[in-house]
């Protein structure tokens, strides 16, 4: 939102996934938006040292920008199968990079006060 950060990384997939967990409902304020990525195609342009991480489970930490507070990141770099990868929020993305939203997941922790009705498939757990 503010600029500080800038990165580049290399998108094997432009199929975005839209969380619906308590953890991320609270973090975003609503649902988590993200693209998967290899966690070492990461490259910072500038702001490399304002992403702060801190841990939000025994398997993962929530990446945000120290100075603005946008969300930017979600690693399970405790669990072996996505240590490698990394989920990188899709508003922090340039809108014109073919990226399209392609499942919910988490729907059983769905908050009570919306409903999910565009069609696509939805996952109770991921």
């Amino acid at each position: 939102m503010c600029g500080e950060v800038a990165l580049e990384f290399q998108l094997d997939e432009t199929n975005a996934h839209a969380c619906h967990c308590g953890q991320c409902r609270t973090w975003s304020g609503h649902i988590w938006a993200s693209v998967n990525a290899p966690a070492a195609s990461l490259m910072f342009n500038k702001g490399e040292a304002k992403v702060k991480w801190r841990r939000s489970s025994d398997y993962a930490r929530r990446g945000h920008c120290d100075t603005c507070g946008s969300a930017l990141f979600w690693h399970a770099d405790h669990i072996d199968k996505y240590k490698d990868r990394i989920a990188i929020s899709t508003g922090s993305i340039s809108p014109d990079a073919g990226i399209a939203l392609s499942e919910h997941i988490f729907v059983a922790d769905k908050g009570a006060y919306y409903e999910i009705g565009d069609g696509l498939p939805e996952k109770e757990k991921y």
